[in-house]
């Protein structure tokens, strides 16, 4: 199958605000090329990183990052490509007009297309994508490879295909990581996780792993759905895993012990509110995809939605909160 691929060479502020205008204009399979991502790798400042890093790859340390977004090869596609370009240059003369404060400096932000084939996506995932342990237990590993499980250990197959997630970007592993710190109890009565925005299911698979019973992926992007089912299944975890297509916003019956929403920062503000509906009393909310200097914000709108911040934890640029809900506080 034939897709356009467009690029947007950006600075690293700018690819938060490029990313959440595709996000805004319907767009959610995107990739996220920063260079900064594999410094932080090779200075080791992670807890948990990659096993291997391509030579060809650490070539390059000062390359532009780059967001790498996905329409279909259709006249639909073409308008919709010609629409996102006006908005990229909008959004530079905004910068420019200082808009967002003299201080700010988002890049070229200068937008490149062409049409490619599917395995292009695939085959460029698979380059630099390498078994990795993501939390204290998770370790994710590409279906194409085999990875020997050290004791304690649990691995989750992913073929990311379509769909973000792999468990490489620091949002991923700070959610993995809070997952399994306030994973309920066990006990009879199964406990429930709902993923908002599940792309490749990796956190529904990983959920399922550390002894959630019952959990929904919900994901708006039907490419990232069939990646997502195939990924549940090759797992084996299609009897507690359900992934469904859809908006949170638009009729989801589902109440969890848990909601994980690897968003935007953007994002988990505007469905805060939504998330809170669908938890259990004492339920807990965990959310990223959040810039550190966006976490004062996004922590404000959680509170002001009827959540407690428990705590924030913070990766290279990125954090993640996790909050419990008071059923009397929330609106």
């Amino acid at each position: 199958m034939k897709y356009i691929e467009l690029k947007i060479h950006a600075s690293k502020q700018g690819v938060e605000m490029v990313s959440e205008l595709l996000m805004r204009n319907g767009i959610t399979s995107l990739s996220v090329d920063d260079p900064a991502d594999l410094q932080d790798i090779l200075e080791k400042k992670n807890e948990y990183g990659w096993d291997y890093i391509d030579e060809e790859v650490k070539a390059r340390p000062d390359r532009e990052p780059v967001v790498r977004a996905y329409l279909e090869d259709s006249e639909e596609g073409r308008r919709q490509l010609q629409h996102l370009k006006e908005k990229i240059m909008n959004l530079k003369s905004l910068e420019l007009e200082g808009h967002f404060g003299w201080d700010v400096d988002f890049g070229r932000l200068y937008a490149e297309s062409e049409v490619v084939d599917d395995e292009a996506w695939k085959d460029r995932w698979k380059e630099n994508f390498h078994p990795a342990k993501i939390s204290d237990t998770i370790v994710v590993r590409p279906s194409w490879e085999d990875y020997e499980a050290a004791l304690g250990e649990m691995v989750i197959q992913i073929d990311p295909g379509m769909a973000f997630g792999t468990g490489s970007h620091e949002t991923t592993r700070l959610c993995m990581q809070l997952m399994e710190q306030y994973a309920p109890k066990q006990t009879e009565a199964r406990s429930s996780l709902l993923d908002v925005g599940c792309g490749s299911g990796i956190l529904a698979i990983g959920g399922a792993l550390i002894g959630f019973g019952d959990v929904l992926g919900i994901e708006i992007d039907h490419d990232a759905v069939d990646v997502a089912e195939e990924n549940v299944r090759l797992n084996g975890v299609d009897d507690v895993v359900r992934i469904r297509q859809g908006d949170l916003t638009e009729g989801v019956a589902f109440e969890a012990d848990m909601i994980v929403a690897n968003l935007m920062a953007d994002l988990v503000m505007r469905l805060a509110a939504d998330c809170g509906k669908h938890l259990k009393e004492g339920g807990v909310f965990i959310s990223s995809g959040i810039l550190i200097e966006k976490k004062d914000q996004v922590a404000k709108a959680i509170e002001d939605s009827g959540f407690t911040v428990e705590e924030i934890v913070e990766e290279g640029e990125w954090c993640a909160i996790a909050a419990t809900i008071d059923k009397g506080r929330h609106r």
